[in-house]
């Protein structure tokens, strides 16, 4: 399958038509959070470029960007921890989008939790300061999976 994205001159009104298409930063990127499927938990945030973004829809698992490898990186590849799409949304502006995932294998983030978005962050004596949140806990052994880093 060849996935097309619709031109942005052409797409007339674009909060209102029905074709996609799909505006990125000036690095050529938007941003991408995926959610749980069932809970509608966050699970991460990541960046996706054209190319990360097509092979998603070709593929209905989640590839992203990696900023700091500078690389396409296909979520699950390495840990088996698979995003499966069940939906995508994109915002009025086309500039933003929601992966509505079924995650599959123990979690989504490197640390070995089950959701990136592990911490609270609240305000103490006048400084933020981030504290686990509730129930959070290691779902699987980052170092058995990734090697040390």
């Amino acid at each position: 399958m060849c996935v097309t994205f619709s031109n942005r001159d052409e797409a007339g009104k674009i909060e209102d038509t029905t074709q996609f298409a799909p505006k990125y930063d000036s690095d050529g990127l938007m941003v991408a959070v995926a959610i749980d499927h069932q809970t509608k938990e966050p699970l991460m945030l990541a960046y996706m470029n054209e190319e990360s973004l097509k092979l998603t829809l070709e593929k209905q698992e989640a590839v992203y960007y990696s900023r700091s490898r500078q690389e396409i990186w296909h979520k699950g590849a390495t840990s088996g921890h698979v995003q499966k799409i069940k939906e995508i949304r994109t915002d009025c502006d086309q500039d933003a989008l929601i992966l509505v995932v079924e995650q599959l294998g123990a979690g989504a983030c490197h640390t070995g939790k089950e959701s990136c978005f592990y911490r609270t962050v609240t305000v103490e004596d006048g400084a933020a300061v981030t504290k686990m949140a509730d129930g959070v806990e290691q779902t699987f052994d980052p170092e058995a999976v990734y090697g040390k880093k």
